[in-house]
């Protein structure tokens, strides 16, 4: 588990692209002791260690624990350094997002707040004191206060615009948001009472490829899965996406329409039936070659 390795520096518009670019030409950029990342990059020293922690944490480089600390590109980074480097496209948030969302190692917090976290408005308080719980019963110790509430600051920072959160505070040249707020997943329920909720995405913004992409690599080599799993189950689309039911049907039609899955729904057998041979990465290259066609 890891609590509040983003130094309170949520992901800023560039970062991401900003930090493949700078690994792509230095995999020692983190590590090298003659030539400080702080002045390649143009960012502080907290901010450099924020960096490299969410390249990690969204599934875009990997660093060992030992020998060489090279950070290198995943496969899933290769793709996107090819087809979107500059992280501009939406199903590359998605992707993203999921990584993040799923990461019950490297972004506990995230993993907690998408798959465990059942409260669908709340506030600070609420969110802390459950997953202090978790990490208790979970991990059998606990974590200070102070960083647990850092990192629900930093979930709502990830999701919406500061604009939102704390408009008093906010001055237009500090007016820097996260790229993920575009997908719509938290909302303020009552600003006053700093109430938030969760959101399922507006309608068409999560892409079916993308969608398949996550169903694939969660179903493991299974052709059946029961639509409840899908909507149910940790990590799969629609814990990490926020969909409801009604939202998860749609986007199986969506892919339904696209004949990679079947959908059976009668006698109360609601399941599908993944028809393709492709795999994760092979749907995320997929979507974005249907991006050059239209």
């Amino acid at each position: 588990m890891k609590f509040r390795a983003h130094e309170s520096f949520f992901i800023r518009k560039n970062w991401l692209h900003k930090g493949l670019r700078n690994v792509d030409a230095k995999p020692n950029l983190f590590s090298d002791k003659t030539e400080r990342a702080m002045d390649v990059l143009g960012i502080g020293s907290s901010m450099v260690k924020a960096l490299r922690y969410w390249l990690i944490a969204v599934g875009l480089t990997t660093e060992p624990n030992h020998g060489a600390r090279e950070h290198r590109f995943t496969d899933l980074a290769n793709i996107i350094w090819k087809y979107d480097r500059y992280i501009e496209e939406t199903g590359t948030l998605w992707l993203l997002h999921y990584n993040l969302a799923s990461n019950d190692d490297k972004a506990t917090a995230w993993y907690y707040f998408f798959n465990q976290f059942n409260l669908h408005e709340f506030n600070k308080d609420d969110y802390v004191q459950a997953l202090g719980k978790y990490v208790q019963m979970k991990f059998e110790t606990t974590v200070a206060t102070s960083s647990l509430e850092g990192d629900f600051d930093c979930i709502l920072s990830t999701y919406l615009s500061r604009k939102k959160t704390n408009p008093a505070h906010i001055h237009p040249e500090n007016n820097i948001d996260c790229p993920f707020g575009d997908l719509g997943l938290i909302d303020v329920a009552n600003a006053k009472e700093r109430i938030y909720r969760k959101k399922s995405p507006a309608k068409n913004t999560l892409d079916p490829m993308i969608a398949l992409a996550v169903i694939i690599k969660q179903a493991d080599g299974a052709k059946e899965i029961n639509i409840a799993h899908l909507l149910n189950s940790e990590k799969n689309i629609g814990k990490t996406f926020n969909l409801d039911m009604a939202n998860l049907v749609d986007i199986l039609y969506q892919i339904a329409r696209l004949e990679h899955i079947s959908i059976t729904r009668t006698a109360g057998l609601d399941v599908i039936h993944i028809n393709t041979e492709m795999s994760f990465l092979e749907c995320v290259t997929a979507y974005y070659e249907s991006l050059a066609i239209t």
